[in-house]
């Protein structure tokens, strides 16, 4: 005996997707960055030091006088010589006055005709602690104003470019059922 059958037949389907990826480029820029230091401002001020040689007794001593000194110690010394000259003649005088008395005038001519020697000596000149010397010290101001740098920094934005990807379907085959009865 024969059975009648039942025949079933599938075709599947398919499907073709066909995808474009998507491309994603991005790029950051660098800081744009400008950096100036200005020079710092020097201020310096000085005050000049003064020095005052005061050499006037050394040169006294070596003979190189002024004319107004070598004019007021010539005054003086004429001065003082007259009054002694005048006090020796006064003396003589007086002795002159006794030879009545006894006096002896050899005596007091042998005192006015001698003269007394010479002293010979040595002498050194230009003594050191004669010269006068007066200091007044200078000075340096030094004034330092520092600048601060000039910093000019600007951020540029990141450069972003996106493409987005595509996915195509496409039907390659399509699907079926076939169903048949067999006697």
């Amino acid at each position: 005996m024969n059975m009648p059958q039942l025949q079933i037949q599938t075709t599947p389907a398919k499907i073709n997707l066909q995808v474009t990826k998507p491309i994603q480029e991005i790029q950051q820029p660098k800081a744009t960055l400008s950096i100036e230091q200005p020079a710092a401002i020097l201020e310096m001020s000085t005050t000049r030091p003064q020095l005052s040689i005061d050499t006037t007794e050394n040169r006294a001593d070596i003979d190189l006088k002024s004319i107004f000194r070598r004019t007021a110690e010539n005054a003086q010394y004429g001065k003082q010589k007259a009054l002694e000259g005048s006090g020796r003649r006064a003396e003589e005088g007086q002795q002159l006055m006794k030879i009545e008395n006894g006096a002896n005038l050899a005596d007091i001519i042998q005192q006015s005709s001698e003269k007394p020697m010479a002293k010979i000596e040595v002498r050194f000149v230009g003594d050191r602690s004669k010269i006068q010397m007066e200091i007044t010290p200078g000075s340096l101001d030094i004034n330092v104003t520092p600048q601060k740098p000039k910093i000019d920094a600007q951020i540029n934005k990141p450069i972003h470019d996106y493409t987005p990807g595509k996915v195509s379907v496409e039907m390659q085959q399509y699907g079926s059922i076939q169903i048949d009865w067999k006697v």
